[in-house]
């Protein structure tokens, strides 16, 4: 009985065939395999949202290779990746080898695993499916409300700001977004202040502290705004001081800090982007290598679990490896004394994902540093180390917080330190930040409130407020996350289409968006004010986890859409074109106002 695995991609079918006995064939279908007709009545909004869907035209070889295999096979086994995507792919390639009547009495099935090894196979295989049509249903209904928005909205965007320009229904409020942080810069006045620190001694240790009070009041950021006013500050609290400070008070405490939750799609291209120097397609595409499989030196093996999930959530088996890794490798304070849990935030964790982890945490970095790409052993040296970390015993400090008082109780300068007692995880991996001060060491000499200390230096030091700053890709995707647009699948994409139509500029490593990336953006926020609102999109996005759960039927989500959009659309047909904004100026050569208007290669003014 031969049967006839399909796969989407060929390095996948590549290592699935290592696993599978001779009976198996498998093929890749190269990824999609049909699409919408591109052009208008793809989707027909009057009968009953059917949409008509025609191969991909770069694909239908390999489509024809599958369907000769068909006819020697007596069972199908459909193993497209685990996601909505995925079951979209393996329902057209059912549906079109029915179409082709090569379907007869065999059975079709659809297997499903999260991590490409032996085990994980062999137990998909055993366990086939039918199609879940509510996953189908759900990435059906994503891609009619992209192509209603993209085919509707961007002849406008032709017609009323210039040709080629497109406009998407998820890309639009990431672009809002951007643009939105721009004019929050450009409308930014910085403004001056001033603190005020104390260096004192204690023997031969030093001791900084800032001023937090000031005759008995609480020091605001901006009570001290010029170097007037802090040299009067300054010259008062040395005149009372007479060269000492008092201890008045010593508080210590232990704190902890608990190791982040192991990867989740998000968060890994948010990592990738601030440590590895990645952009975020590149992450993908190599943690796709990952998964995919790659030769350790004892045959071809997936490394790392399914990439494109929000779930925080581990196997019990994989957890328990991690822990006896730990037992076996660190010394016994190192490992809790019951596993770590983490609960998943989205709603809509995809059917039953794992976070990104290591197929096999024994496959350590440096055991496969010669079978990988420099590139793929960043990336998995990072996985392995945030999977072992999280399930580790917290890092603990101690702090301490110590008040000197100057001339009198009514000033009040404080210190802190903090020193690291034990890592704990920190001894294998710490998370990234954007734009956050990194928490460092500083210690403190002992002290014991009464004490006198000796003032060496009191000074005032200047500042400026700084505008909020650009979006890096990591902080845009963690925005993103945040207002729940967009999905684990579409983060890096999102970005890339930004990027291709020219809308915005990734420059040292931050976006501004372009003149054009402003006009579009404009535009649409003022004649289509809710369909780039963050709420509605997120709504929408909540709506179409719904489809997937089964709770919800696609098509009244389609039509509900599709009525209030299609009015806007008619309605916005008669606007004025946007972009000639008029200026105070008259033309040097015949007198008419100046205006400022954008053309094929960005603003420029004429009369």
């Amino acid at each position: 009985m031969t049967k006839l695995l399909i796969v989407e991609s060929p390095s996948k079918a590549k290592t699935l065939n290592k696993y599978l006995g001779k009976d198996f064939q498998v093929l890749a279908s190269y990824g999609h395999v049909r699409d919408l007709i591109p052009k208008n009545g793809a989707v027909d909004t009057e009968h009953g949202y059917a949409m008509k869907y025609e191969i991909i035209e770069r694909n239908a070889k390999h489509v024809d290779t599958i369907a000769k295999a068909v006819k020697q096979a007596d069972e199908i086994l459909l193993a497209t990746d685990p996601d909505r995507e995925g079951e979209a792919i393996a329902w057209h390639i059912a549906e079109i080898l029915k179409s082709k009547k090569l379907l007869k009495d065999k059975p079709i099935r659809r297997v499903v695993f999260h991590e490409i090894t032996q085990t994980a196979v062999q137990h998909a295989v055993d366990n086939p499916r039918d199609i879940a049509m509510p996953l189908v249903n759900a990435q059906q209904a994503r891609r009619a409300l992209d192509y209603l928005v993209g085919f509707n909205l961007s002849p406008l965007l032709w017609k009323k700001i210039r040709r080629g320009l497109s406009a998407g229904r998820v890309q639009s409020p990431a672009l809002r977004l951007i643009v939105e942080r721009e004019l929050e810069i450009e409308a930014f006045t910085s403004r001056e202040y001033w603190t005020i620190h104390l260096n004192a001694r204690r023997q031969r240790q030093a001791v900084d502290a800032k001023l937090v009070q000031y005759l008995g009041k609480k020091l605001e950021q901006f009570d001290i705004v010029s170097e007037a006013q802090q040299q009067e500050v300054v010259g008062k609290l040395l005149a009372a001081s007479a060269g000492k400070a008092l201890v008045t008070r010593v508080e210590k405490k232990q704190k902890q800090r608990s190791p982040a939750a192991p990867f989740t799609t998000s968060t890994l291209q948010q990592e990738a982007v601030r440590k590895l120097g990645f952009t975020t397609s590149r992450a993908m595409r190599i943690a796709q290598q990952l998964y995919e499989g790659v030769d350790s030196g004892s045959g071809v093996v997936g490394l790392i679990t399914y990439m494109r999930t929000d779930s925080f959530s581990l196997a019990t088996e994989a957890v328990m490896q991690i822990r006896g890794y730990i037992k076996g490798n660190f010394e016994p304070e190192y490992l809790p004394k019951s596993p770590i849990m983490y609960k998943t935030k989205s709603k809509s964790a995809q059917e039953a994902h794992e976070a990104i982890r290591p197929t096999d945490i024994a496959r350590t970095p440096d055991s496969l540093r010669t079978h990988l790409t420099p590139e793929q052993f960043k990336l998995y040296d990072m996985i392995w180390k945030r999977a072992l970390a999280c399930q580790m015993a917290p890092a603990r400090f101690d702090a301490v917080s110590v008040d000197l008082t100057v001339g009198g109780e009514a000033n009040v300068f404080r210190a802190t330190g903090q020193t690291l007692v034990f890592p704990g995880f920190i001894a294998v991996y710490t998370e990234g930040a954007d734009d956050a001060e990194e928490e460092g060491e500083s210690k403190l000499p002992a002290l014991e409130v009464g004490e006198t200390l000796d003032i060496e230096k009191l000074f005032g030091e200047q500042h400026f407020t700084e505008p909020p700053p650009r979006f890096t890709e990591a902080s845009l995707v963690k925005t993103l996350e945040e207002y729940g647009i967009g999905r684990p699948s579409t983060y890096a994409s999102i970005i890339s289409t930004l990027e291709d139509r020219e809308y915005v500029l990734l420059d040292k490593k931050r976006f501004t968006p372009t003149d054009v990336g402003r006009v579009v953006n404009k535009f649409l926020t003022e004649h289509f004010t809710k369909y780039v609102d963050y709420g509605f999109t997120a709504n929408l996005e909540n709506e179409l986890d719904d489809i997937a759960e089964g709770v919800r039927d696609w098509i009244p989500v389609l039509d509900e859409f599709w009525q209030g959009f299609n009015r806007q659309i008619e309605e916005k047909k008669e606007v004025d074109r946007p972009g000639t904004e008029v200026l105070e100026e008259a033309c040097p050569k015949c007198g008419k106002p100046l205006n400022k208007r954008l053309g094929k290669r960005g603003t420029f003014i004429g009369c």
